[in-house]
């Protein structure tokens, strides 16, 4: 029988979890994001600069791509390990190897100083930040929902989930302070770009006290006194759920895809570029971050709602309703952008970040609701990793390429568009599993009814 003191004690480990998850990933994803939009605004001069103007533009954009190659090996590990020693620890983990090549980052030579070697040691940093990205994001995700009510799993999965836009908000403040206020200029060129990266340390800190209060999963705990942990999880994976695995990664490619035009650096970049230099619309660095910084506020707040309304209607309604927002804005983002007004710009990056929100804020509970418990960690995980491969690495690349290619904008828009309904396709074949019970005794129920078109 329950004890009266256990409601509120779970009331209590709840808002930790809520908190440790949340500050957590905002702190791993500021250093991700931070990366992103320092491409699209310095890294082409600093690094890639003997290159070409246009070239080092999609160089830079490049080595943002890359890091999402190392994200599945990131994921395998993470989920292997995850599935045999608990969420828990990886989380410490990664946070700490994000946290290490973040601020290394800082204080790395450019190409005028160290050649070669700058660009190499850039890369090879970028891709410690993959590794730690693709074990993250899945451990976070099941540490929320795990500890959740089962009626309370959209809203407790979204708050990693928020950590999202908190983390790009948080880079485009810290940069829009430095570019407007610390180092305009050529000061920021010179040194004001590193100060971002080097306050990483002080944010993974805090994160890891913040993280080893939490206690471990429920789910796993049940799951480690039963002995029944995999001991391949991963292979499992594959051999039982191939299918799976590729539909869910589809769906969260379209919503990467599309987050990626603000959070992988390349609106900033294609809004700030001068005119002298073959830009669209030259606008000043500081407005634009701060219109990032603005929209990111809005795909916050829809990023919460759409995990609230998803324990309500269900996780594949509110993505169908994310989808819908999404195509019905695409064609505007930008014509508004390229008005060179910075409310425009706010306008259409925030219109935008309503679809980026209702095809987000449930993807945690989402995603823990499909597999099942014993691999679930590198379900997620993985399925994750291979979604931002198919979606986002390479697209700021793709669009700069398009850009240069055909003149136009549209051509963007086009192309996130097709990835959009690829991913509303292989939304609609899946079937919405909103509320199973996700403990260590219902694997069989877990195992099977994915698909629409199974009983």
């Amino acid at each position: 029988m329950m004890s009266a003191t256990a409601p509120a004690a779970q009331r209590r480990e709840l808002r930790r979890v809520a908190a440790a998850t949340v500050i957590g990933t905002t702190i791993e994803w500021y250093d991700f994001f931070l990366y992103a939009s320092a491409a699209g605004l310095v890294f082409g001069k600093l690094f890639f600069e003997p290159a070409g103007a246009q070239a080092a533009t999609i160089i830079s954009f490049a080595t943002v791509g890359v890091s999402f190659l190392f994200r599945p090996l990131g994921a395998f590990l993470a989920g292997h390990f995850g599935d045999r020693i608990g969420r828990k620890a990886m989380l410490v983990i990664t946070l700490i190897l994000m946290g290490a090549s973040t601020t290394l980052i800082g204080v790395i030579p450019t190409y005028e100083t160290a050649g070669l070697l700058a660009p190499i040691l850039l890369m090879l940093l970028r891709i410690l930040q993959g590794l730690s990205t693709g074990g993250e994001w899945g451990g976070a995700v099941l540490m929320a929902v795990e500890h959740a009510p089962d009626a309370r799993r959209g809203r407790m999965g979204a708050f990693p989930q928020i950590g999202v836009p908190l983390g790009m908000l948080l880079a485009s403040g810290v940069l829009a302070l430095m570019t407007g206020v610390v180092s305009p200029g050529d000061a920021f060129l010179e040194w004001g770009w590193r100060v971002p990266f080097l306050l990483s340390i002080i944010l993974v800190v805090v994160g890891i006290v913040v993280r080893r209060t939490v206690e471990e999963s429920p789910v796993f705990t049940e799951i480690a006194e039963r002995k029944e942990r995999s001991s391949m999880p991963v292979v499992q994976l594959f051999a039982k759920h191939g299918l799976l695995v590729l539909l869910a990664a589809l769906t969260f490619a379209g919503n990467n895809a599309a987050g990626y035009m603000t959070t992988g650096g390349f609106i900033q970049n294609y809004a700030t570029t001068p005119l002298a230099e073959g830009g669209f619309v030259g606008m000043e660095r500081t407005p634009v971050l701060l219109a990032v910084a603005g929209a990111s506020v809005v795909w916050l707040i829809c990023t919460f709602v759409a995990g609230v309304v998803s324990d309500r209607i269900g996780r594949k309604k509110t993505y169908i309703i994310g989808w819908v927002a999404f195509l019905a804005v695409l064609f505007l983002l930008f014509p508004l952008v390229n008005t060179g007004n910075v409310w425009l710009l706010f306008l259409g990056l925030a219109l935008f970040s309503i679809g980026n929100g209702f095809t987000y804020g449930q993807q945690a509970a989402y995603f823990a609701e499909l597999f099942p418990a014993s691999i679930r960690y590198s379900g997620v995980s993985i399925t994750y990793a291979i979604g931002a491969i198919l979606g986002g690495a390479f697209a700021p690349m793709i669009s700069a390429w398009l850009v240069a290619a055909t003149g136009t904008s549209t051509s963007v828009a086009y192309y996130i568009g097709a990835v959009m309904v690829v991913a509303f396709a292989a939304t609609l074949l899946l079937r919405d599993r909103t509320g199973i019970d996700l403990g260590a005794d219902n694997e069989g129920a877990q195992q099977r009814g994915h698909f629409v078109w199974q009983k």
